[in-house]
């Protein structure tokens, strides 16, 4: 049995955040248990969960939180991308093994709220968010002000 960190992580233990409403708090429902709760308003997918189960429910959701258990593995990364493409404009968390070099991908594919499990350094985040300011296929970051792929800059009238 894990011990109560396994559920999610609250809002303070988020160290980055790209986003100007409220954070939500933690998530405190498996995907599966989601499905049965008309109250619930934060979940937590974990590897192995199929994020189109909260297709459905996506406009009563304010957190999404997609557990990465190891740096290794990302399914996580699908899960973002089918949700954000999907319409999902809440809160979506990465939480657990995130590690800089990943930054940037994780923003790409719509997380917008990281709580890793151990702290990362601020200047090497900045650096990494902002690596890729040109990009050539469009994303879930295609919703970011000013973000455009390098097509579309280069037909600007």
């Amino acid at each position: 049995m894990g011990n109560a960190r396994d559920l999610g992580t609250s809002p303070d233990e988020v160290q980055f955040r790209f986003r100007d409403d409220e954070p939500a708090d933690h998530a405190t429902v498996t995907v599966d248990a989601c499905c049965d709760q008309t109250n619930a308003t934060a979940v937590r997918i974990e590897p192995g969960d199929d994020a189109r189960v909260l297709l459905p429910f996506l406009g009563r959701l304010a957190l999404i939180e997609v557990n990465f258990p190891t740096f290794g593995d990302g399914r996580g990364y699908s899960a973002a991308r089918i949700l954000r493409e999907a319409g999902y404009a809440g809160e979506l968390r990465a939480v657990g093994a995130v590690l800089i070099d990943q930054l940037s991908h994780m923003r790409r594919c719509g997380f917008d709220s990281f709580a890793p499990d151990k702290r990362l350094d601020a200047d090497d985040a900045a650096r990494a968010f902002a690596i890729w300011d040109n990009v050539y296929q469009s994303a879930a970051d295609a919703l970011q002000p000013g973000r455009r792929t390098i097509a579309e800059k280069r037909h600007e009238a």
